[in-house]
């Protein structure tokens, strides 16, 4: 998608411009940052919500603890077919709008973004079952704040870190399959292992793709183009920002 990257060469402005230039960047950047943390909310909203109307404390035929059974609807979503449709259907989701937002409007790629937020949030749903609230809770301002701080390094930083790319990426295929893998051997070290490699990686990538989102900026561009931008780039870092979550959840975060 070349209208996403800047071109290699472009004009130097003018140094009248350059303020310009600045308060254009920052307005791009906290409309990313608005939409990420919106998504962030929604998955949050539709996770728990989905939990509550799921679970009850009267006794059902469901037990899932002795203090917690599943409702009717909490059995068809934890424990029927349905729930292959939750965990998959935000996969495709992410796929389908990284191939097709170049050709959607600024509304369609933003109401597939919201979509796919809230979609992530109910196959999420089934860790307030396996987690205590409060570790939840206690582990998601950890992320919060270790990617805030990740966030501004990228962005503020003056080292190119486009080569972390190819590494980045290279750590990811290797912790899916070593996913995959231990679905079969289930290791609790190597799962120790996963989840700690897995914070490092989304660190670097929390910050390489600041950098990045930054990098797409230009002045230059209708506002379709840079609403569709904005998209991606929030995209991107939810995506970070979940990982980080998740894995940080499994090293930290007390079981019920």
């Amino acid at each position: 998608m070349a209208e996403y990257r800047n071109a290699g060469a472009r004009t130097v402005p003018a140094a009248g411009t350059r303020a310009d230039i600045d308060q254009g960047l920052r307005s791009y950047m906290l409309k990313v940052y608005n939409l990420m943390a919106g998504g962030l909310a929604l998955t949050g909203v539709a996770a728990y919500v989905l939990y509550s109307l799921s679970v009850t404390g009267e006794a059902t035929a469901y037990q899932v603890r002795p203090d917690l059974y599943l409702t009717e609807l909490g059995y068809t979503v934890f424990m029927s077919p349905l729930k292959w449709v939750l965990m998959l259907a935000p996969l495709a989701m992410v796929f389908f709008l990284s191939f097709r937002v170049h050709k959607m409007s600024v509304q369609a790629a933003q109401a597939t973004f919201w979509t796919y937020a809230a979609m992530v949030g109910l196959s999420l749903s089934t860790i307030f079952l396996v987690y205590t609230q409060e570790s939840i809770t206690q582990v998601f301002f950890i992320t919060a704040a270790s990617f805030g701080a990740l966030s501004l390094w990228g962005y503020t930083t003056k080292r190119d870190i486009s080569g972390w790319g190819s590494f980045l990426f290279m750590g990811v295929i290797g912790i899916v399959i070593a996913m995959v893998v231990n679905i079969f051997l289930a290791s609790p070290a190597l799962q120790f292992a996963i989840s700690a490699i897995g914070v490092l990686v989304f660190a670097g990538l929390t910050a390489y793709d600041t950098q990045q989102i930054k990098e797409m900026y230009y002045e230059g561009d209708g506002s379709a183009v840079m609403g569709r931008k904005a998209v991606m780039g929030a995209l991107r870092l939810y995506l970070d920002f979940l990982n980080m979550f998740l894995f940080l959840l499994q090293l930290f975060g007390n079981r019920n």
